[in-house]
């Protein structure tokens, strides 16, 4: 009898959780799920916000919202891609972990100018248990006056301005400082969010959700970070973020 891949999936998922799959959750000892806002704006870079969100949706007891200026469609820093935002940020008043990713040039410039945006930041953030950025999401926290002295990372070309607002740049895939978890450039959203995992859940949870998503990185080439780049990798790569954000601000086909 043939297997439906569907089915194959189904029963795949359903032994995962008789493996004991989110036992301990602090969220469903309290009663009540854990919120996860993760934020929204036009031009922020589609991995940062769906690492996180990946590594997170699926935990038990917790339930994750994308947040917006107005609910609906918003687009990616290329321009060719968009998510849905859930609720508008007049809809959302309170959260257990703010999640804010970082964006392209246009749209980073366009949110740290955004006046609503950052006081909903400051706002939300008063009573999380965590405020985590990805990449230069750090970038909105400190211009929302929540990095002031601290040690946090970003994107690694983007670190002279975290320092510019106040933030002490610091090394490592992600940093936490309280109660404030910052993580670099676009990739490293996951392992802040298999790190997040773990304090929202158990270390038996994270490793259940790392294997669940398969995130076993052994990438071709070893230039995944600044230090292991040469100048010509570096310049390129700069090249590439800037091209797409080119093509975004033109016509679509």
């Amino acid at each position: 009898m043939r297997t439906s891949r569907r089915a194959l999936l189904g029963t795949a998922a359903s032994g995962a959780l008789a493996l004991g799959f989110g036992a301990g959750a602090p969220a469903r000892a309290e009663g009540r799920s854990v919120r996860v806002a993760v934020l929204l704006y036009d031009g922020f870079t589609a991995l940062d916000a769906v690492g996180p969100y990946e590594t997170l949706c699926r935990l038990p007891g917790v339930r994750v919202v994308t947040v917006a200026r107005r609910a609906g469609a918003v687009r990616t820093d290329t321009g060719q891609l968009a998510l849905t935002a859930e609720r508008s940020l007049a809809d959302v008043h309170a959260a257990d972990v703010l999640v804010v990713p970082g964006g392209g040039n246009h749209g980073m410039v366009a949110a740290l100018d955004d006046t609503v945006l950052l006081e909903w930041i400051r706002r939300i953030h008063r009573n999380t248990t965590w405020t985590t950025s990805v990449c230069t999401g750090s970038l909105l926290l400190a211009s929302a006056g929540l990095l002031k002295g601290l040690p946090a990372t970003t994107y690694w070309a983007a670190r002279p301005y975290l320092q510019k607002l106040g933030a002490v740049p610091a090394p490592g895939r992600f940093v936490e400082t309280g109660r404030i978890i910052t993580a670099a450039g676009v990739s490293a959203g996951l392992d802040m969010g298999l790190h997040l995992a773990a304090r929202l859940c158990d270390e038996a949870t994270a490793k259940a959700m790392q294997l669940a998503i398969e995130y076993d990185p052994q990438p071709p080439f070893d230039c995944g970070s600044p230090q292991k780049a040469d100048e010509a990798t570096r310049q390129l790569a700069l090249k590439l973020v800037e091209g797409g954000a080119a093509r975004a601000a033109g016509p679509m086909l």
